[in-house]
């Protein structure tokens, strides 16, 4: 009898190290709702700035994704 006792309380041990506290699980739960729900805020509100856009191909340029010296403008003009 008491052999049967301890090979059920083994295998209990066993079963304990395996699963992960009750806090981590939570802990993780609660983890993911926050990441979900900050994700779900910022896909409702858009871009971050007016006429700013993915790094696709750009509407009437060459597809490329990449800055070029294109891209700068009059910066280096000096607004003559």
């Amino acid at each position: 009898m008491d052999e049967s006792r301890q090979s059920s309380s083994d295998a209990g041990a066993v079963l304990r190290k395996l699963v992960p506290p009750p806090a981590l699980c939570g802990f993780l739960l609660l983890l993911a709702l926050i990441f979900a729900a900050s994700y779900a805020v910022g896909a409702a509100a858009g871009p971050v700035a007016p006429g700013m856009h993915g790094t696709g191909a750009r509407p009437g340029g060459d597809g490329s994704a990449g800055g070029g010296v294109d891209d700068m403008g009059d910066m280096h003009g000096g607004g003559h």
